[in-house]
């Protein structure tokens, strides 16, 4: 797994710690590279990746990229006592150009396309480990950070949280 930033990131609790790093400046990721490998439940009878799992997929990229930043998308797996904060998907689409067959590795890479003040918009390329680097499918997820109304459950759209928005940027153009 590979997290390309303009320089190198460091978690914001440990700047916190080290003396010597406190003036060090954050930078901000805008890609992230996971490598995976089709596995035989992931495929269909002629032994194709089936296309719902490319969805899964990107999903992982995502959740292994905020990880690699030292976060997470689940706001209780830092130790916070609620929920407060969620990611849902307001648009997700893949197309496909290759098939993925069983056993072949891929590197996914997610780019942060664009980051507003409620959303972030990613793309994914899937790219087979072939002489080519052949693109299998580019995919893009759009996601918008939310609360619930405790007693309605009703999402309403917030400001994504400074510690998400000071560790992503959209990748160079």
């Amino acid at each position: 797994m590979r997290t390309r930033m303009a320089a190198f990131a460091i978690p914001h609790s440990v700047v916190d710690k080290p003396r010597f790093l406190r003036s060090l400046p954050i930078l901000m990721a805008h890609s992230f590279t996971l490598r995976r490998r089709v596995m035989f439940c992931e495929t269909d009878l002629a032994g194709i990746m089936h296309f719902a799992n490319f969805f899964r997929w990107m999903e992982e990229a995502e959740h292994a990229f905020y990880r690699s930043l030292g976060l997470s998308v689940h706001p209780m797996a830092h130790g916070a006592t609620s929920t407060d904060v969620g990611w849902p998907r307001v648009s997700a689409k893949c197309d496909y150009h290759a098939p993925l067959k069983f056993e072949e590795e891929v590197d996914v890479e997610l780019q942060v396309l664009e980051v507003r003040s409620k959303s972030v918009r990613y793309r994914f390329h899937f790219r087979k480990l072939d002489a080519a680097s052949t693109v299998a499918a580019l995919g893009e997820l759009a996601v918008v950070s939310v609360t619930a109304d405790a007693t309605t459950r009703k999402m309403k759209a917030v400001a994504i949280p400074e510690e998400f928005r000071s560790r992503i940027e959209p990748i160079p153009s």
